[in-house]
């Protein structure tokens, strides 16, 4: 997928009213297209499935199903759609719930218009969607976990530093596997291995370590 395409986007919330305030933002954005919408879990994992969206925006309290439980459903099904749970919802165990989960990003309801676009927007290019204020929630997490502080210390190897690297700049293991030469089978299992050393669950717990690593 390249910069230039279009990235349709699905909603998955059981509020009409924000559903259409976000259809109406994204329908104004040239970079995006709005394909479906869903009123609850069940009706957005069908749509999940038959739309095959390059991105979900999925709500996390739902009266049918939580977010995590639609988001566990939509990445064992093995689609690649980026999921960004958008939600009222800061607190930390639903943040780190939804990121080991899988979820591309996290973030609030109540950020303004724009702001929701411009995240989306670096989402759309591999990056990760979550406020500075929800990375500083989480890094505090990192913190009470008594995690690994840098990748020596964690015992990471030369390649698994680059690869986590790349995964802190939005590549994912295809990219990755281009970029080093290896295969992409290959990535996946290093990935695997640098996460279970840094004691983290997904690849943007990962990208927020390192983050929090670097300064």
């Amino acid at each position: 997928m390249t910069l230039e395409e279009i990235q349709t986007i699905l909603i998955v919330d059981d509020h009409p009213l924000f559903r259409k305030g976000v259809i109406q933002l994204i329908q104004a954005a040239p970079e995006f297209k709005f394909v479906g919408e869903a009123a609850n879990g069940q009706d957005g994992i069908r749509l999940a499935h038959e739309l095959k969206p390059d991105m979900i925006l999925l709500d996390l309290n739902m009266k049918d199903m939580n977010g995590v439980e639609v988001l566990k459903a939509v990445k064992d099904a093995g689609l690649d759609s980026r999921i960004i749970m958008l939600t009222v919802s800061d607190q930390a165990e639903d943040l780190v719930a939804a990121l080991q989960a899988g979820a591309d990003g996290y973030l609030l309801k109540d950020m303004e218009p724009e702001d929701l676009m411009a995240h989306l927007s670096e989402a759309a290019r591999g990056r990760i969607a979550i406020t500075p204020r929800l990375t500083q929630i989480l890094a505090a997490s990192f913190r009470e976990m008594n995690r690994p502080k840098s990748p020596a210390e964690a015992g990471l190897t030369e390649q698994e530093c680059r690869i986590l690297e790349l995964i802190a700049d939005g590549k994912s293991n295809k990219l990755i596997a281009r970029e080093l030469n290896i295969a992409e089978g290959t990535v996946k299992v290093h990935v695997k291995h640098l996460l279970k050393k840094l004691n983290l669950r997904s690849r943007v717990e990962a990208a927020v370590w390192v983050d929090r690593s670097r300064r």
